[in-house]
C-alpha cells in the first residue's frame, strides 16, 4: 500500500541505558535468524472467531461496577486499565459476575461527556460459560449525559450501525445493553441508561478474510473500489462528514490477502441522521449544519456507483423496517419520522440521475 512514511523518535533515560539497549540490539541481530527461531519458536496465533454475544439483538440488562469518580478523571490519551465487573442474571435468575478491566477512550466525548466512553477488557477464562464468552476488548458506547435526549442520540447511533450491517458484513456488529452504573467506592447506583457494545476490529477483519491495519495515508488507489463507494455513499446517506480515511479518523482499515484495503466506518453521533444538539461541522467544509449532506468519498467509476445505488435500493425496505422493530420502537415516534424523511431525501437523490451526478459523482471529482 502506498502510505506516507512515519518516523519515530527514540528517547532514552540515560547514556548507560542507551548503551545497554544498543548492546542488546547488536547481540540480538548477531544471532542468525534460524538460530533465533529454533531457540524461541513463534507462538501460533489463535484464530479470531466471532462471539455468540453479537448473534443476538435481544437487549441485555447488566450492572457495570467500577470506581466511577476515578474513571471520570482518566482524561489522558494513555489512561490505565481499571478494575471493574459486569454482572447480569443468568437463566436460573442468579447473578453472574464477570471481572473485567476498563479504560477510557475517545477524543471529543472523553473531554465533553459526564460519563466517558470506555473500552472493556474481558479475560478469556473468566467469561467461560457466560454470555460474554469469546469477547476480547470491545468498545462500550454509553450515554454522554444522564438525560433522555442523550439516550435517544445513542439509540439513533445504534440504528446506523444496524443499517450499515445490512449493507456490508465488513462493519461492526453491535448489541444493545441496559446498563446500571454502580460506583464501587460508594456502593450506590448512579444511573441506568441504554448503551451498546461493538465488535472488535479483529473480528470484522477475520469475517472479511483479512486483517486490521493502522496505517495513515490511504488514498483511492489503495482501496477496493466497490467497498470504497459503498462506505462513502453510506456516510452521505446518514449525513456524516466527521471522518477521514487518510487520517484514520472514525475509520478503520482491513487489508485483504490480495492487497486491496477495505474501510470500516464507525462513530456516527456527529451525523445528520442523529442530529445531536452538540454536533458541529468542520469550519473548512462548505456546509454549516450536520443535516446538510456533503459527499466526501473518493471517486470511482460511474458503473461502481450505479451498483452501489442498486444495493441501497434493494436494502431500503429492510433499512426502514429497523425503525419499526422492537429496538426501533425505543426511539421517540417523532425521531423515527424525521429520520425516515431524511432518508427519503437520500433515496430521491440517488434515484435521480441529474441529482446523483451533481451531489455525488461531480462532488467526488472536485475532490480528486
Amino acid at each position: 500500500m502506498r502510505f506516507r512514511a512515519l518516523s519515530k523518535a527514540i528517547t532514552t533515560p540515560s547514556l548507560s541505558n542507551a548503551i545497554s539497549a544498543i548492546a542488546l540490539m547488536v547481540m540480538a541481530f548477531a544471532v542468525p535468524p534460524a538460530a533465533r527461531s529454533q531457540d524461541q519458536p513463534p507462538k501460533p496465533k489463535k484464530p479470531v472467531r466471532a462471539s455468540a454475544f453479537f448473534q443476538s439483538e435481544q437487549p441485555l440488562d447488566v450492572t457495570f461496577t467500577t470506581n466511577i469518580r476515578r474513571l471520570r478523571m482518566d482524561k489522558g490519551a494513555t489512561a490505565p486499565w481499571r478494575a471493574a465487573t459486569f454482572s447480569y442474571l443468568g437463566a436460573d435468575q442468579k447473578p453472574v459476575v464477570v471481572p473485567i478491566r476498563v479504560r477510557t477512550r475517545g477524543i471529543w466525548r472523553l473531554k465533553s461527556c459526564a460519563f466517558p466512553p470506555v473500552r472493556l477488557n474481558f479475560a478469556g477464562a473468566s467469561t467461560t460459560g457466560t454470555v460474554f464468552e469469546g469477547l476480547d476488548k470491545p468498545k462500550l458506547v454509553n450515554h454522554c449525559q444522564d438525560h433522555e435526549n442523550y439516550e435517544q442520540y445513542l439509540l439513533q447511533e445504534l440504528q446506523l450501525y444496524r443499517v450499515y450491517r445490512l449493507l456490508t458484513p465488513v462493519s461492526h456488529a453491535a448489541r444493545l445493553l441496559r446498563v446500571t452504573y454502580a460506583d464501587s467506592a460508594t456502593g450506590r447506583a448512579t444511573a441506568t441508561r441504554f448503551a451498546f457494545m461493538m465488535e472488535d476490529l479483529a473480528v470484522v477483519a477475520a469475517r472479511a478474510g483479512g486483517k486490521g491495519i493502522e496505517h495513515k495515508g490511504a488514498g483511492p488507489g489503495d482501496l477496493d473500489p466497490h467497498h470504497d463507494a459503498l462506505a462513502g455513499v453510506f456516510q452521505y446517506m446518514i449525513g456524516n462528514t466527521d471522518y477521514s480515511v487518510a487520517g484514520l479518523h472514525n475509520v478503520e482499515l482491513v487489508q485483504l490477502p490480495d492487497g486491496n484495503t477495505l474501510q470500516v466506518a464507525y462513530d456516527f453521533d456527529f451525523s445528520g441522521a442523529v442530529n445531536a444538539r452538540y454536533a458541529t461541522t468542520d469550519p473548512s467544509l462548505p456546509i454549516k449544519r450536520v443535516r446538510e449532506r456533503l459527499f466526501r468519498g473518493y471517486c470511482v467509476d460511474k458503473d461502481v456507483f450505479t451498483k452501489v445505488f442498486t444495493l441501497f435500493n434493494a436494502k431500503k425496505d429492510d433499512i426502514y423496517a429497523l425503525y419499526r422493530d422492537d429496538i426501533g420502537k425505543l426511539l421517540a415516534p417523532r425521531t423515527v419520522n424525521e429520520t425516515l424523511k431524511y432518508f427519503d431525501e437520500f433515496y430521491r437523490t440517488i434515484n435521480d440521475p441529474r441529482e446523483s451526478k451533481r451531489e455525488i459523482l461531480d462532488e467526488c471529482h472536485r475532490r480528486s
